[in-house]
This record gives structure tokens, C-alpha cells and sequence, in this order.
């Protein structure tokens, strides 16, 4: 993938991430995570919950199910999970993305 994000981002730890093409660098707080992902066009990912989580868009395009809703969001585009929600995502292309988990500890770091 090309390099998208600054060294200020990719000298964060990165995210342990049990998805093959998706990488990811974690800024922790005290009660919430911020994850900045690289994600290749892997195809679609499962349908989970968690707690909520708000994100958006920085460059190329992912399809969002909540129920029996899709919509595709692009560059630009932010996009709302609330808490314990299922939900799946499918990406066509290589995408870069921010999310905020309110789960502290959604992912570990590496």
C-alpha cells in the first residue's frame, strides 16, 4: 500500500489486528481507543458488536451494514455505530479510516 499517514500516526503502536490486510496504530485513553487504519481490499468483514464507535473516511470507500442498511461512505464521509449494534463492512479497495471505539480496550497494541 502506499504511505498515507505521517510519521506522527505510524510511530503510534500499532493496533494487534486479527484481520489479514488490515493494519492499524492506536492512540489510547484512559476510557476510549482512536485507531487509524490501513485496510487492503480484503472483501467483507464478519458481522460483530461492540460498544459504540464514530469514524471517518480519509481516502478510498468502504460498504457499512447496520441491520438492513448499507451505505457506502467515501472520502470525507463520517459514519456512527451506537453501542451494541452488529454491523459488517466490505472493502472493494485499499481504504484508510479513524475510528473511535468508546470500548477502552477494543483492540491491544502489538
Amino acid at each position: 500500500m502506499n504511505e498515507f499517514y505521517p510519521e506522527t500516526i505510524t510511530s503510534l503502536p500499532e493496533a494487534d489486528i486479527p484481520f489479514k490486510g488490515v493494519k492499524g496504530w492506536l492512540s489510547q485513553g484512559p476510557d476510549h481507543q482512536i485507531v487509524f487504519f490501513e485496510i487492503e481490499a480484503i472483501g467483507e468483514v464478519a458481522a460483530h458488536k461492540h460498544g459504540a464507535q464514530w469514524g471517518t473516511v480519509f481516502k478510498g470507500e468502504m460498504d457499512l451494514t447496520m441491520g438492513r442498511l448499507t451505505r457506502t461512505y467515501q472520502k470525507g464521509d463520517s459514519y456512527f455505530v451506537p453501542d451494541g449494534v452488529v454491523h459488517s463492512a466490505v472493502f472493494r479497495q485499499n481504504t484508510w479510516l479513524m475510528d473511535f471505539f468508546a470500548d477502552k480496550e477494543r483492540y491491544k497494541a502489538k
